[in-house]
């Protein structure tokens, strides 16, 4: 079933009622929502760089001339898609009992020598982009690296025959 730019727009704002969203998730795919999210999000962004891919609500794998990046929403570019994003992001690492038990429940047993948070940031707005908690030491995470051609190769192939 294909669904209007209003219903993707509610989608993608999160004020899509619960009941319409799972039957969104839950439906056939239709090839044309991609295409329409892009559009969509294309119009949210004051950046003219094409969006490719969403990585997270604020970062955006974008084609900036020949390069492919990662970019914020609010414009701050994080460099090529395929080094981690995280690497060039402001880091708030929460590991002292004090950090971790303002956003933890006492009853929780948060414990710092068993877990920290690290909380990335947007340098360019300070928007909080992800959180990780992990155990003090753990490397960063690399979320997610694409094959963007990949995808765009059998993306279109499957939607333009």
């Amino acid at each position: 079933m294909a669904y209007d730019e209003k219903t993707l727009q509610a989608l993608i704002s999160g004020e899509l009622p619960w009941a319409e969203m799972k039957d969104i998730m839950s439906g056939t795919k239709d090839p044309e929502r991609f295409g329409g999210i892009l559009k969509i999000l294309q119009s949210m962004v004051s950046f003219p760089e094409k969006i490719l891919l969403p990585l997270t609500p604020h970062l955006f794998i974008v084609q900036k001339g020949p390069e492919r990046i990662v970019k914020c929403d609010c414009g701050y570019e994080f460099g090529d898609y395929r080094t981690n994003w995280k690497y060039f992001s402001r880091v708030r690492v929460r590991d002292s009992e004090e950090s971790l038990k303002a956003l933890y429940h006492p009853d929780q047993g948060v414990d710092p020598e068993w877990m920290e948070l690290r909380e990335f940031y947007c340098p360019g707005c300070f928007c909080l982009l992800e959180t990780e908690a992990v155990p003090p030491g753990y490397p960063v995470l690399f979320d997610f690296q694409p094959d963007l051609d990949t995808f765009y190769r059998v993306w279109l192939k499957e939607h333009l025959d």
